[in-house]
């Protein structure tokens, strides 16, 4: 005899085709009872030999021949198993597929017959005609040479093997309505009817504590199979009565233990809810059925007196197939397992929340009336792992500027979320100071450093290193823009006339990169003449694998060219998402902001620039009164301003150094004043003695102004003041 060659001389789907050769009919027509047998050849016969085993252990192959067109060529459905499953020749596989499941298992089809690579051991379920489903292990297969079309191999899978696969499937979800979904689709190897009830806290992300039955309220989480089911029912996303709700936990919850109980027929369900409402609610269907209630547990926070309950699955089936001990534990060790994913995905929820809300904080309000701001947030995905580091904002600076920040933190999640919130908010106090886009950047430069440490950052398994940071800040006076960059993809400017350009920056490296050369942060000053229209953005709307990033920046400077001065600029915003970003799952999150200038009306401003003089107070003064009857300032209001403007200029030509640029701006029933020097003292308030000569202009100017600060030049330092009008 021939040696037996070893395995390693066949692939596994080489065996699993050999394996099938003989137990599929040939020419379509249907076997008797099971493949022919020879007396060399055992392996086809084992699997239909296996199917003769009762009980829970039995795991039978069937199998289903497919031309190219996916029809039925020829199949073996005869072990018991698959009785009910009709796989005539002739008719569609999709036929065989529950409706939800068909998109899904015909594209992995045709992927076979193109690529001729097999796809192996993937859980599916088959339709009975009976309208109940079978579980099942799937592979598909490129038919043996010289026929065309495709061998799917089935495998009615034994309870334990169907436990081990669901258990490995239901984890792979933090979306707590999929996570569900798979538990009441594993259940059904049980049942005919498998429903997911879970706490309200679960949905909400609210921490799950012990409460009294009474308070327990339930939302319907999943429903198999999908059927119309009859008036009253209740199906995912209803809620349960708060008297099933009860019933649900204090059945599961006995002697403040949860445990699994059984319903044994109709009758005694109905006894127990004890209400015709109620049984329409919980019952699916008139016929005779029994249930099996297994509580969701996860053990309870630290100091609390036990287990926590976080739903409840029910599994429904005809009351002559009785739940067998050996089932109830393979239930409770299924239900137990999803119990965790089900808590993972709660907590999960809760941080998406939270993340949410910080990052709905940081998207612009309003523009004012020197500019329009619309932004656009579209994260990776719509779910709870769609929570990322990159964020837009707009907020207003004194003396009538604007701010315009885009960035984006490294990663997703918390941390990110962490992250670009203490950089927001740090860019903001920091331009609201005074400070320029290039010295911002070079605190939160540092600032990042800061965050990675090994307490802050590294410890906690994130890092922020390579973030990038866009900073404009807008004049309407001077209808100017100045920018500055930290390795962010440059602007988009389109000028009034329709021409457009990227605003490119000096290369530098992202945020907290002490491997680069430290080089100061380039500074850039452009025009920015109303009707301009400026576009801030992160790499998601641009990137794309089959191109460079250039043209992806290509791509969006003529779609942004294409918004009309008189569009609306948020519906404009979500068309450039539309047009750019691609369909389906995104690679990564998409973030958009668009700034429409308007400049500020030169009637409502002034500038004058004067030398550093004696006189220069007394001069400006001269220049200011007429202009502000003109603005039709009342008496007190001219007064307070004039003594205002009288005193920061007399502290620019004290203190500073030459010239004085004295600016005036009317918006919206308020003045603002701004003087400027070349000089880099910063003033400040001091309390004096009584008969100082000096030292009073700034208690002056703090008493008769809403707010002042100090803004920092290129050239110097510029005060400035705001009053009521």
């Amino acid at each position: 005899m021939d040696p037996t060659p070893p395995s390693s001389c066949h692939s596994p789907f080489d065996m699993i085709r050999d394996a099938l050769a003989d137990y599929i009919p040939r020419a379509g027509k249907r076997a008797a009872t099971g493949p022919a047998a020879s007396p060399d050849d055992h392996r086809a016969r084992r699997p239909a030999d296996a199917g003769m085993e009762s009980g829970d252990q039995e795991q039978i192959l069937g199998a289903v021949n497919l031309d190219r067109d996916l029809r039925i060529t020829g199949c073996n459905l005869d072990a018991a198993p698959f009785k009910g499953v009709s796989a005539a020749p002739g008719t569609a596989f999709a036929d065989l597929l529950p409706p939800g499941d068909v998109p899904t298992v015909t594209q992995r089809l045709q992927k076979v017959l193109e690529t001729r690579e097999a796809h192996v051991a993937r859980v599916q379920r088959l339709r009975r005609e009976d309208g109940t489903e079978l579980v099942v292990s799937m592979s598909i297969l490129p038919a043996a040479s010289p026929q065309e079309g495709l061998t799917v191999s089935l495998i009615a899978m034994a309870k334990r093997l169907h436990l081990y696969a669901s258990a490995a499937a239901i984890g792979t979800s933090l979306d707590i309505g999929e996570t569900a979904q798979s538990l009441a689709q594993s259940l059904l190897a049980w049942g005919d009817v498998a429903a997911v009830d879970l706490d309200y806290a679960v949905w909400t992300g609210e921490a799950v504590t012990e409460q009294a039955q009474e308070r327990i309220r339930l939302r319907r989480a999943a429903l198999v199979p999908d059927r119309a089911w009859p008036e009253g029912y209740l199906t995912p996303g209803d809620n349960l009565p708060r008297e099933a709700s009860r019933l649900l936990a204090g059945a599961v919850m006995r002697d403040d233990v949860p445990q699994a109980i059984v319903i044994l027929d109709r009758e005694a369900i109905e006894r127990v809810l004890d209400d015709p409402k109620l049984v329409r609610a919980l019952v699916p269907g008139d016929r005779p059925v029994s249930v099996a209630c297994i509580p969701l547990v996860v053990e309870g926070p630290e100091g609390t007196p036990g287990p926590i309950v976080l739903g409840v699955a029910e599994v429904w089936r005809r009351p002559e197939r009785l739940f067998r001990d050996s089932e109830l534990l393979d239930l409770q060790e299924l239900v137990a397992k999803t119990a965790r994913h089900v808590d993972l995905a709660r907590q999960h929820q809760r941080e998406h929340a939270q993340v949410l809300a910080l990052q709905r904080r940081l998207l612009p309000r309003a523009g004012s009336d020197t500019i329009e701001v619309a932004s656009v947030y579209q994260p990776t995905n719509p779910d709870s792992a769609g929570v990322g580091g990159d964020w837009v904002n707009s907020f207003p600076l004194p003396c009538d500027r604007t701010a315009l920040v885009v960035g984006d933190v490294v990663g997703h999640g918390l941390g990110a979320a962490a992250a670009m919130g203490q950089l927001s908010m740090e860019a903001r106090a920091l331009l609201s100071a005074g400070l320029g886009p290039g010295e911002v950047l070079e605190r939160l430069d540092e600032t990042v450093t800061l965050l990675d440490d090994t307490e802050a950052g590294l410890a906690a398994g994130y890092s922020a290193l390579g973030s990038t940071c866009c900073i404009a800040v807008y004049d309407p006076v001077d209808n100017k823009m100045v920018m500055s960059n930290a390795g962010h993809l440059p602007p988009v400017l389109v000028h009034p006339d329709g021409s457009a350009k990227t605003i490119a920056a000096q290369p530098h490296p992202g945020l907290g990169a002490e491997f680069a050369v430290r080089e100061p942060f380039d500074v850039q000053e452009f025009a920015a003449p109303p009707g301009s229209l400026l576009a801030l953005y992160t790499d998601g709307l641009v990137e794309d694998p089959a191109a460079s990033i250039d043209d992806g920046i290509g791509r969006l400077t003529d779609v942004v060219r294409e918004v009309h001065p008189w569009d609306d600029l948020q519906l404009a915003a979500r068309r450039v998402i539309s047009a750019l970003a691609p369909q389906g799952r995104l690679r990564d999150d998409v973030t958009l902001l668009l700034a429409r200038m308007a400049g500020r009306r030169s009637r409502d401003t002034a500038t004058w620039q004067l030398p550093a003089r004696d006189d220069t107070a007394s001069r400006t003064r001269a220049l200011a009164s007429p202009l502000l009857r003109r603005w039709e300032m009342s008496d007190q209001a001219r007064d307070s301003a004039l003594l205002v403007i009288s005193e920061l200029v007399a502290n620019a030509v004290r203190f500073g150094t030459g010239p004085v640029t004295v600016r005036l701006v009317r918006a919206r029933g308020r003045l603002s004043c701004e003087v400027g020097d070349a000089g880099n003292g910063r003033p400040r308030l001091r309390h004096g003695e009584l008969l100082d000569d000096g030292g009073r202009g700034l208690h002056v100017v703090h008493k008769l102004t809403t707010r002042w600060g100090v803004r920092w030049t290129d050239t110097g330092k510029a005060v400035w003041a705001e009053l009521q009008a």
